[in-house]
């Protein structure tokens, strides 16, 4: 018999429900916020308050793309946290009532898990193998993971201060560039020398990162110029996020290839929306022949936040029969 898992994802600001038949993605939708840019970043409340209009017209699409009836439905999955507690709120609300409506098992599922296990959906391509570094990299967090089974998950390194995407989406706030400014910074980079300007990267012990001095080092260079000429980053825009990215880049990279070299492991596995960058790409594949390891990266409809990769994570607990209680509430801070 088949088993049909509905995933439900509301960590931030996009609604998503996904259909999972034994790992293979029948639907997967999400809806997009778009009343944050005019404020540059998520508001919490109204994040909230999206995800209550949408959550049941999303789940009620995913359910019909599927092709399946909600009573066909095995278990539910659904994001317990880490993320905003509001959004989270909403979508553990909806997935418990659901749950008990049509008397499946609930699942809980860590967002950060997700993002790694995403790699082992059906359409992702070859799958990597047990053990192997992860690495997530979103605007909400930076992490380093040592991945020993699809369970056992080892924190080894994380960001002290700012996320990598967060940072990016700071200091194209700067810039002037629209939120979020990750794809944007990306897009200009590829027209731009990434040599053109440098940017000291922070010294931070063992597999931390820390990306608040790079931030507060491009607003301090900036201003300077633009005094000098208040078209400077009009102008040099290009170079601007050239430079940029490559110094966010090799920061990552160093941290990266250390935790390799420490753990012995040849495998780095990647997940989170800033791992759709092209320049962290081509970074770690052009070296993987240097430095001896292979690394993946997930479909580009995987790296952002969705349902497809919560109810990945629910179809492997679900075969393991860890199953959760509707006692348990959303936890904003949830570690692994």
């Amino acid at each position: 018999m088949p088993t049909y898992i509905l995933g439900i994802e509301s960590s931030c600001d996009d609604t998503s429900a996904s259909v999972l038949c034994d790992g293979k993605v029948l639907s997967n939708l999400v809806a997009n916020q778009e009343v944050h840019k005019s404020y540059g970043g998520v508001v919490p409340e109204l994040a909230s308050r999206a995800h209550q209009q949408n959550i049941i017209p999303v789940v009620k699409q995913a359910i019909s793309k599927a092709n399946i009836n909600k009573n066909q439905l095995n278990a539910i999955a659904y994001t317990r946290g880490p993320g905003l507690l509001g959004s989270l709120l909403v979508g553990s609300s909806f997935s418990k009532s659901l749950s008990i409506g049509l008397d499946i098992p609930l699942i809980e599922v860590n967002h950060m898990q997700a993002h790694l296990l995403a790699h082992f959906i059906d359409d992702c391509g070859p799958k990597p193998s047990f053990p192997f570094i992860g690495v997530t990299i979103s605007g909400g967090h930076t992490q380093i993971v040592v991945v020993k089974d699809y369970f056992e998950i080892e924190l080894i390194g994380e960001t002290l201060d700012d996320a990598i995407g967060e940072t990016f989406d700071k200091c194209g706030k700067m810039m002037g560039l629209t939120y979020p400014a990750g794809a944007i910074i990306n897009e200009y980079s590829n027209l731009g020398d990434s040599l053109k300007y440098k940017f000291t990267k922070p010294k931070v012990g063992g597999l931390n990162y820390s990306f608040s001095g790079l931030k507060t080092a491009f607003l301090r260079f900036i201003e300077k110029e633009s005094k000098i000429n208040k078209d400077f980053v009009q102008k040099e825009i290009n170079n601007l996020c050239a430079s940029l990215q490559y110094t966010i880049v090799e920061i990552l990279y160093e941290k990266v290839i250390l935790s390799l070299k420490q753990t012995d492991i040849s495998s780095v596995v990647f997940g989170g929306g800033v791992s759709c960058n092209s320049g962290i790409i081509t970074k770690f594949k052009e070296n993987e022949s240097l430095e001896d390891y292979v690394s993946y990266f997930p479909k580009f409809e995987y790296t952002t936040d969705n349902a497809a990769m919560i109810a990945m994570v629910g179809y492997l607990k679900y075969n393991n029969k860890d199953f959760s209680s509707i006692e348990k509430g959303a936890k904003a801070r949830y570690l692994y």
